[in-house]
């Protein structure tokens, strides 16, 4: 090991790669947005507006709200009444692993935690439960990318 690999020792986690993330967005239906926001002006919401528009069947979780873009929103991932295809998180780092522990038991295909999210904690869970995971990186740009 040389200096440079010892000041930036690799990552224990690494990203699926690009066709394996293209292929989870073309075989994917059901998207559960963790931690999507009423508010208009925010990510979480754009972003679930975003796959809405792009077919997607888009289930709201949160704690607090009612109804997020016209669709029933979900306290918990364990209240949606459809099998889910991917998890896509936006709650801080600290609070993944708990998500991810959801995710597996509803039996989830992907978590996936949006730009700036890593935690390999939740990377583990989903890993040892046989699910893709994908971490820091915006499923909205990865489907502009990867999606014609």
């Amino acid at each position: 090991m040389d200096e440079t690999e010892a000041r930036h020792p690799e990552p224990a986690w690494r990203n699926p790669d690009d066709d394996a993330i293209r292929e989870l967005l073309l075989s994917s239906r059901v998207i559960a947005v963790v931690g999507c926001s009423p508010k208009p002006e925010r990510t979480s919401h754009q972003i679930a507006k975003f796959l809405i528009e792009h077919g997607y069947a888009v289930h709201p979780v949160h704690p607090a709200a009612t109804e997020i873009l016209g669709r029933k929103v979900y306290p918990r991932l364990a209240d949606i009444p459809e099998p889910v295809d991917i998890v896509d998180v936006f709650r801080r780092a600290e609070h993944t692993p708990e998500v991810a522990r959801q995710a597996v038991d509803i039996g989830a295909r992907a978590l996936w935690l949006q730009q700036g999210i890593v935690s390999e904690e939740a990377w583990r869970i989903a890993r040892e439960a046989g699910m893709m995971c994908v971490m820091d990186r915006c499923i909205a740009v990865m489907h502009r990318l990867l999606i014609h």
